[in-house]
């Protein structure tokens, strides 16, 4: 069975990788996944704060005025609390790449310009074989539109192709205004790859402390038919490649990502929570899919229920949504009045 792919120019020997999670940390955790399984690894990501909180600048803008309000410096994280800093993920980087034989992907995130390629060019000298771009920003000004957000991602994108030649895969938030077409824009900027979908970690309240807390909830594979439906839209319309992201636990949702066009689907809940060994597992069920039904490699399925290539390409348009609610019975075993 032929379960090869391509992915940022790589060639992979089956499309299911490791994405940026803290089993990424370290040059020994990313040989621990090539041992599991993994394809391709993408490294945890080095934040631009990580880099700021270095500065002695940001240090006393974030404690001026902190003695007037006790909870302000818990805004930020510690340094300490991610474990490695910038040139340390520099020498994870060049470890990881004299140990394992697998791809290694640097993932840089942050929002505003200006350091994005010092950082990039570091990356590519300490040998990554390529970066992903994670512009992790939630707009939350009123006066601030659709399309100043849109250019803060391909600024991002002009900054980093000018100063590296490695492939560059940006990350993206499913909440633009058009999808289809900031997709365009950012593959006609050079972007090599789309990683569909960033997951935007909402807080909860403490009712009882009144103090907003952060809310890790490991995803589910329902979550994964937001960047099926669009990697099927995209797929065919973009010239780039498409990682789906989010979602991503059994070898099924690994075949559904291939069949609308995905060229890789990247795992990290599914590991979090039952451990490496499910990428084997997964491999193995998938290579006997395929068998069962005759497919002789993923290219041959890659794309085949895209909306190019479905027989309805209305599933994945407004009549499909006037479908499934005409055709939704309540179960009759449920308690509804």
């Amino acid at each position: 069975m032929n379960l090869k792919t391509t992915y940022l120019g790589l060639e992979l020997k089956h499309p299911l990788m490791a994405s940026a999670s803290p089993l990424s940390k370290t040059a020994d955790q990313i040989k621990l996944l090539e041992e599991a399984g993994a394809a391709a690894v993408v490294m945890h990501s080095l934040f631009e704060e990580q880099l700021t909180l270095e500065e002695q600048q940001l240090d006393n803008t974030l404690n001026y005025g902190t003695e007037s309000s006790g909870e302000a410096l818990s805004y930020f994280p510690e340094l300490g609390s991610f474990n490695i800093g910038p040139d340390e993920y520099l020498e994870q980087i060049a470890l990881a790449k004299k140990s394992v034989d697998v791809p290694v992907i640097a993932s840089l995130n942050g929002v505003t310009t200006g350091w994005w390629i010092d950082y990039a060019k570091k990356i590519e000298e300490a040998g990554a074989d390529a970066l992903e771009l994670n512009v992790y920003y939630i707009p939350n000004r009123i006066d601030q539109s659709g399309s100043e957000v849109e250019e803060l991602y391909l600024d991002v994108l002009r900054e980093v192709k000018r100063g590296v030649s490695i492939p560059i895969a940006m990350k993206l938030s499913p909440f633009f205004s058009s999808t289809p077409n900031m997709a365009y824009k950012l593959s006609k900027e050079g972007a090599d790859g789309l990683v569909l979908f960033n997951r935007f970690y909402q807080p909860d309240l403490d009712l009882e402390k009144l103090e907003v807390v952060p809310n890790l909830i490991l995803s589910s594979s329902y979550e994964m038919r937001l960047p099926l439906l669009w990697i099927a839209v995209l797929f065919g319309k973009v010239k780039t490649d498409f990682a789906l992201t989010t979602g991503i636990h059994n070898h099924l949702d690994v075949l559904k990502a291939m069949m609308v066009g995905a060229n890789v689907a990247m795992m990290t809940s599914e590991m979090l929570s039952k451990g490496r060994g499910r990428f084997k597992e997964i491999l193995h069920e998938m290579a006997q899919w395929m068998e069962e039904h005759e497919y002789d490699s993923v290219e041959q399925m890659r794309g085949s229920m895209s909306q190019k290539n479905v027989a309805d390409p209305s599933a994945f348009k407004r009549a499909n949504y006037m479908k499934m609610l005409a055709s939704f019975r309540p179960d009759p075993n449920s308690q509804l009045p």
